[in-house]
């Protein structure tokens, strides 16, 4: 019998169970549905995600599978993005509450480890034929590594990339266990097939992310900023600047390196839209550093908003709006790129990642932040690069995972001299 899972195979399931239809049968007919399941362990895998995994639930022969776990479960971290799934019309299909608190390295290893257990039961479930895996989370380790014991062919987006933390070597241990790669550019391609893997199964469609950005209303300017948080209103038809700094987990100096740049955003006196970071080792450092530096008084600019989370298109349309991006997120790298958004990138998270000119790289030191913010301040908006962005990179994707020939072993791919 077919595969069953999802509604709009009601029709088929009674033909094959009135008529005995086989698997066999199915394949020739070209109806037989492939599951593919897409685990969402963090905001930034719906949000960045989002354009994607709508083709992937439109597609007639593709039952889109999610499995919902991790910091979006956690209000502090994400308390409207698991309404917004459910609101955006997507079935959840497992949920996970596989988190251990405390913002530390061990924490982040235990929850890898409780990861594996649940994602393990979630998965033999479902009974997947693809597990798609985005990024470089530690969860996402966790997952591919299941997969890879589940026989399971496991595609991965966004491998390939250089970047400093333990990211970097998250993502190319996935690599390694992926069997399907959908790389964001052509330096990233070579590195994959450079780590023994097949240039068949290694396709450069662009950021999917990126994809998503170009779609957003132009409308949306992002002035929702001004209902969720704390603090003074944002103008966000006046100049005003976006702060995204996360944990970086191989490092202990969060913290130090938090209030150094509170300093300098304080001292700039200028309306900041600044968001909370995310759930890796070092967040409660970073929480602390803005608790502290705000209780105690020490903030002379009353214009900074502190902000948890936005929706995708709202986040979208106020980093469109931005005067600066300033921090360590991927947002800089990608997404401002596509919109000439000028970025003070600071710090070593990003370290080595492909970049366009509207990104200025910094050190923490107070000084060279000013002035490197002073500096894109005077410069202004950049004419937009399209170094990540390619015309249709969901549907190329969807297609090749339509279509792709299901696998389990991998092979190490020699190039020949």
């Amino acid at each position: 019998m077919c595969p069953y899972g999802s509604r709009k195979r009601a029709v088929f399931l009674i033909l094959f169970i009135v008529l005995g239809v086989t698997k066999d049968f199915c394949n020739k007919l070209d109806i037989y549905m492939r599951s593919i399941c897409f685990p969402i362990t963090s905001r930034i895998h719906y949000a960045r995600q989002k354009r994607l995994l709508e083709k992937l639930r439109s597609h007639p022969k593709i039952n889109l599978q999610l499995i919902v776990g991790g910091s979006v479960l956690l209000d502090k971290y994400g308390e409207r993005f698991f309404p917004a799934i459910q609101k955006d019309g997507f079935r959840v299909d497992e949920v996970l509450f596989n988190v251990v608190d405390g913002g530390s390295n061990i924490a982040m290893a235990k929850t890898a480890g409780l990861t594996a257990l649940e994602f393990s039961n979630s998965l033999h479930k479902l009974n997947s034929h693809v597990v798609l895996i985005r990024g470089d989370r530690f969860e996402q380790l966790a997952i591919a590594m299941v997969a890879a014991y589940l026989n399971k062919t496991i595609a991965h987006i966004e491998g390939g990339d250089v970047s400093g933390t333990i990211d970097e070597s998250v993502r190319h241990a996935i690599t390694k266990l992926a069997h399907l790669h959908f790389v964001t550019n052509e330096d990233s391609r070579r590195r994959v097939i450079q780590m023994g893997e097949n240039p068949r199964s290694v396709f450069n469609v662009g950021s999917p992310e990126v994809e998503f950005a170009s779609l957003v209303d132009p409308k949306n300017d992002g002035r929702i900023v001004n209902k969720v948080g704390t603090g003074p209103q944002i103008d966000v038809q006046k100049p005003f600047l976006m702060v995204l700094q996360h944990p970086v987990t191989t490092v202990s100096n969060n913290r130090r390196n938090t209030e150094t740049l509170l300093q300098a955003i304080d001292a700039l006196n200028m309306p900041v839209a600044w968001f909370w970071p995310n759930s890796d080792a070092g967040t409660n450092e970073i929480a602390k550093a803005i608790r502290i530096y705000r209780e105690q008084g020490k903030i002379k600019n009353n214009k900074i908003r502190f902000v948890t989370d936005l929706l995708p298109e709202d986040f979208i349309g106020l980093l469109r709006k931005a005067s600066i991006l300033i921090g360590n997120s991927s947002s800089g790298i990608k997404e401002a790129s596509y919109f000439g958004t000028p970025v003070v990138n600071i710090g070593t998270r990003q370290q080595g990642r492909l970049r366009g000119p509207n990104v200025m790289d910094v050190g923490f030191q107070r000084l060279a932040i000013i002035q490197s913010i002073k500096k894109q301040l005077e410069h202004g908006r950049y004419p937009p690069s399209h170094i990540y962005y390619k015309f249709d990179t969901s549907e190329i994707i969807v297609k090749i995972l339509s279509k792709a020939k299901l696998q389990s072993q991998k092979k190490f791919f020699d190039l020949k001299n």
